[in-house]
């Protein structure tokens, strides 16, 4: 059985496993739908507007499947995702032209503003990374990048780079009919058939979704002015208690968040990693402490 993709000693791993990730995927979303082209393309070839949890959930699984999943199942995956990808076209309404899914730059701005998204959100919301530490996770993603489709040395591996990447990008974005009914939709999404039943608590969603689009970079909710502007201390706070309480629910509890496929690779994360010689008897998430890791990976860490 081969090994995790990141293990536990990876940056990866330490932002993945956190739960701030929820937050840091829906403002992905919304900040991707700033790339009109990219927009297009989600709007025309997904049921987002009918089922938004399910592409929430399909994005984390894949998220979960390649941090914690083996070498042989992100393979798979990837190769299905690209190959989906290689299949789809989008209508270009500024050039009433077809073009592919697949092309580079879009591929390269759904990649950055999730990954940075992911780093921004944990960081503001508690979880303890010095710069180096984002950097390397940057560095680290540049691995998921070549599974959709990228090569290494285009992508931003560091801060300084991602920084430049949006500053550079910035020019090309804009709010679309589509993207701003998309970041409304985020904040109240209609549920599907299979989520009804939860109907009664959805006014607790606003605030989460709320949550998310104050998390965004300042520029962006300018371009978007949905809600009125808060104090940032205010969102730093609601962010660090999300994260506090997201963190404090037993993992088997939340990995019920996660299609039965991804829980099923959960669980064999945990088996594979423990007999890879890791401690797992506070689960995935306890591996967080080195002290749970084999004498190897310590000696890798140092």
């Amino acid at each position: 059985m081969s090994a995790t993709v990141q293990p536990p000693e990876s940056v990866t791993w330490r932002v993945h496993i956190d739960r701030s990730m929820w937050v840091g995927g829906v403002r992905s979303l919304m900040l991707q739908a700033l790339h009109p082209v990219a927009m297009w393309g989600v709007w025309q070839n997904s049921n987002f507007r009918e089922d938004p949890f399910g592409r929430l959930q399909r994005t984390s699984d894949f998220v979960g499947l390649s941090t914690f999943g083996s070498e042989e199942e992100v393979e798979a995956a990837a190769y299905r995702v690209r190959e989906i990808h290689r299949s789809l076209r989008i209508l270009n309404h500024d050039t009433g032209k077809r073009e592919r899914l697949d092309q580079p730059e879009l591929l390269l701005w759904v990649h950055c503003a999730e990954v940075y998204s992911y780093l921004e959100v944990a960081r503001r919301a508690g979880l303890p990374l010095t710069d180096a530490m984002a950097d390397r996770y940057l560095d680290e993603q540049r691995r998921s990048a070549v599974h959709v489709g990228l090569h290494a040395e285009d992508v931003p591996g560091s801060v300084a780079e991602m920084e430049r990447y949006f500053a550079g990008m910035r020019p090309r974005l804009r709010v679309t009919e589509e993207a701003a009914e998309t970041v409304r939709f985020l904040m109240w999404p209609a549920l599907p058939e299979n989520l009804r039943f939860l109907a009664p608590g959805k006014p607790g969603w606003f605030p989460f979704g709320a949550l998310c689009y104050y998390s965004l970079p300042d520029w962006a909710r300018a371009m978007y002015g949905v809600l009125p502007e808060v104090p940032r201390p205010a969102v730093t706070a609601a962010l660090r208690s999300f994260r506090m309480t997201m963190n404090s629910v037993p993992e088997r509890l939340h990995d019920y968040a996660f299609a039965k496929d991804t829980r099923d690779m959960l669980e064999r994360a945990r088996r594979r990693l423990s007999a890879e010689g890791y401690d797992v008897s506070k689960g995935l998430y306890g591996l967080r402490d080195p002290r749970r890791w084999p004498a190897r990976g310590l000696a890798g860490a140092a």
